[in-house]
């Protein structure tokens, strides 16, 4: 089974970036894009043209680099040396060159199929034997009622230790119901323990002017056989975090990343609004 669309565009629109915009790149990955192997025409893609797909590709690595920097915060400054990536995707986070988070333990949960159609390709690319190997977690989340602890630690994770987990371009797919499970997961780890999530805003809290964009893509999403399921408004994701139990609850807006990353750029380039984080700690 391979990847789900989502999974793809992601790792094409990151090697776009790299590809496409001028330099200084926020995050520099064309290992998904050689994963994902799409054939030589793919730049051809509707969804791979240079400037409708601008905004949002930058929306992407911007909050990948957020994630990132978050990561290789935790662990200079605190020790953290586990990271647990929910629905890892195509993400390569474990074969990049990550300077100074060399002693992660990194585990990607995932659904069977895609997984391992994703384990082959990366030993057909030569990353299965050397580098910062990944623990490759199968995670039937439906049949399994989102259970994914047990596998996790089955798989090594220490669940004595803190970690950091991610969890982007997710929530939206699920029931609410479905991420304060998650959530409350999550709340029961090691104190000292760091989530990131991303959410998508309700179309009245997006930028007007991203709006068409948010409406496009949730047509997609309903046409491709995974509608999306949930928007919330920071409010409502920060009382979720705290009701689930996280002692500490921030949230990042989409905007301030644009304001991060892409401040005195030349070229003009910022991304869409629309998806936003959650930052919770234990």
């Amino acid at each position: 089974m391979a990847p789900d669309h989502t999974a793809v565009r992601c790792a094409l629109w990151r090697a776009m970036h790299v590809q496409v915009d001028a330099p200084p790149h926020v995050l520099t990955d064309e290992i998904g894009l050689r994963i994902a192997d799409p054939g030589d025409d793919w730049r051809e893609r509707r969804d791979m043209d240079p400037v409708a797909t601008r905004a949002f590709r930058a929306a992407m690595v911007a909050r990948a680099r957020f994630v990132e920097d978050l990561v290789a915060e935790q662990a200079a400054e605190h020790g953290v040396d586990q990271y647990v990536l929910l629905g890892a995707g195509l993400d390569t986070f474990a074969q990049r060159e990550t300077g100074g988070v060399s002693r992660l333990r990194v585990f990607e949960v995932d659904r069977p199929g895609p997984q391992e159609w994703k384990r082959r390709r990366l030993a057909a690319l030569g990353y299965d034997g050397s580098g910062r190997r990944p623990h490759l977690v199968p995670v039937d989340f439906e049949a399994s009622g989102g259970a994914w602890r047990e596998p996790l630690t089955a798989a090594g994770f220490d669940p004595g230790r803190p970690a950091v987990v991610a969890s982007s371009g997710v929530t939206m797919y699920l029931t609410k119901e479905a991420t304060a499970t998650t959530l409350r997961q999550i709340a029961a780890l090691a104190p000292g323990s760091t989530l990131v999530m991303t959410f998508l805003l309700p179309e009245d809290l997006v930028a007007e002017a991203d709006r068409p964009g948010l409406r496009a893509s949730t047509a997609g999403a309903r046409s491709s056989g995974t509608p999306f399921r949930s928007f919330y408004t920071p409010e409502e994701m920060l009382a979720l975090a705290r009701e689930a139990g996280f002692e500490e609850a921030r949230h990042v807006s989409g905007a301030s990343l644009g304001e991060r990353y892409f401040t005195g750029r030349p070229d003009g380039l910022r991304p869409s609004t629309g998806e936003d984080l959650l930052v919770a700690s234990t």
